[in-house]
């Protein structure tokens, strides 16, 4: 019963400080698009899926590593955080060297987009923060204690909100470009704000010369987990870093011009995906709760508590992405437009959404199986959900389809990867 306690009391915190946290970044997009507009906007996207790429490299799911290993009791809880601080910090500054030496050649050679550079390299350098505060987010999963976890994710949104309204129009008076970018290092601030709240939390009474310095043998134990946990998302990351790369080159070949990439692209991720993937704070929320509660009862060998666990957490997402697809679906354009004060995207919307009904049970599915030790299946799954992907995506780019190439492409991935996800939980669970 208090297991049970411990899994339903840590997913309503991070349910409840993730909706808190969702309405405060849906009023920070709201803001920060109506500010540096359409083409900021595309400018933007258009190096999202190179930082996605970096960040997933940058914290090498160290953090999934630090809560199953807390959880599971391997090693002191401290020296783990502090072995894993060290790892990712140097993993940090050889990904900033790197940016630093190629942003020009993938903005221009690869993106097509030489105002890309700059903003490349300004994600860079928000890397080593950003991982830090995930890193923090890993050892309180781990403890089971989501409260600091909460508590950060309100006061970073707060802080970024407050600096976005004071800073960000002073900078699209000097351009554009510079609220981009303003607008990318401004995270620094945010995530400062969090680890801060983070050291809080942290245990008042540390033995400096035991517990904090960090440990060869806890490192080896959080690259055992993260190296074939990350290899799923570093694939899926692949992935999206090529899309822009194909789908922009492809449609310049089919006679589409530039400037109409970059804005239905944008259009595509800042409006229309971003609308899709609004609940997924809830889907989080589950993830991050189950992750160490299967792992804990795995370790146990009690695999009633696995399926009865791993099942509560399927259910709930599935319940949620029928709501919210529902909501999207029938709503879109009201919905957009009093976000965005645009209806782009709209169009795009109609067709995911019966879709993304499924995409919510990833998270779930993901986690489930990490858990259970099966990050390599994960990642199996996700290279060919990948390579289709890109396949697709390439041959339909040639059908002068426009941006639907990269729809339906979408829906393929979607379709593949759930399904052998749920096809191969199913097989560990009989």
């Amino acid at each position: 019963m208090m297991q049970k306690n411990i899994f339903i009391r840590s997913t309503i915190i991070l349910i409840l400080s993730g909706l808190f946290t969702k309405v405060i970044g849906f009023v920070i997009r709201i803001v920060y698009t109506r500010i540096i507009g359409p083409y900021g906007i595309s400018l933007y996207t258009i190096a999202t899926p190179t930082y996605s790429l970096l960040l997933t490299v940058a914290t090498l799911a160290i953090p999934i590593s630090i809560s199953k290993l807390v959880a599971e009791n391997k090693g002191r809880s401290i020296r783990i955080l502090t072995s894993a601080a060290a790892l990712i910090l140097g993993i940090n500054l050889i990904l900033i060297i790197i940016i630093l030496l190629t942003h020009n050649f993938i903005a221009t050679t690869l993106l097509k987009e030489p105002l890309a550079g700059p903003i490349l390299m300004a994600m860079a350098l928000t890397l080593p923060f950003v991982s830090i505060s995930s890193v923090l987010k890993g050892y309180f999963a781990g403890k089971q204690n989501m409260l600091p976890h909460a508590t950060s994710n309100i006061i970073e949104q707060i802080i970024r909100l407050i600096i976005i309204v004071i800073v960000l129009p002073i900078l699209m008076d000097k351009g554009v470009m510079y609220a981009v970018i303003g607008l990318i290092l401004l995270t620094i601030a945010s995530e400062i704000s969090s680890i801060i709240v983070f050291f809080f939390f942290l245990p008042r009474k540390i033995n400096l010369r035991t517990n904090i310095s960090p440990s060869i043998d806890n490192i080896n134990n959080i690259l055992d987990i993260s190296i074939p946990t990350v290899s799923s998302k570093i694939v899926g990351n692949i992935g999206y870093f090529f899309e822009p790369i194909i789908l922009t080159n492809l449609l310049l070949l089919c006679g589409y011009s530039n400037s109409y990439i970059l804005a239905e692209y944008g259009a595509y991720n800042a409006y229309s995906i971003s609308l899709l993937t609004m609940p997924s704070f809830f889907i989080a929320a589950v993830a991050t709760s189950l992750l160490p509660e299967v792992s804990k009862f795995h370790a146990m060998g009690n695999k009633e508590m696995v399926k009865r666990r791993i099942k509560q957490g399927m259910l709930f997402a599935l319940l949620i992405g029928l709501i919210f697809s529902i909501i999207i679906f029938a709503f879109r354009d009201p919905l957009l437009f009093a976000l965005y004060k645009t209806t782009i995207g709209s169009k795009y919307i109609k067709i995911l959404a019966p879709v993304f009904v499924l995409f919510y049970l990833e998270g779930v599915l993901s986690s489930s199986l990490q858990a259970l030790g099966h990050a390599k299946t994960t990642m199996k799954i996700s290279l060919w959900g990948v390579i289709i992907k890109l396949l697709v995506l390439s041959v339909l780019s040639l059908c002068h389809i426009g941006i639907y190439s990269l729809v339906i492409s979408e829906i393929v991935n979607i379709l593949f990867v759930v399904s052998l996800n749920y096809r191969c939980l199913k097989k560990c669970l009989d």
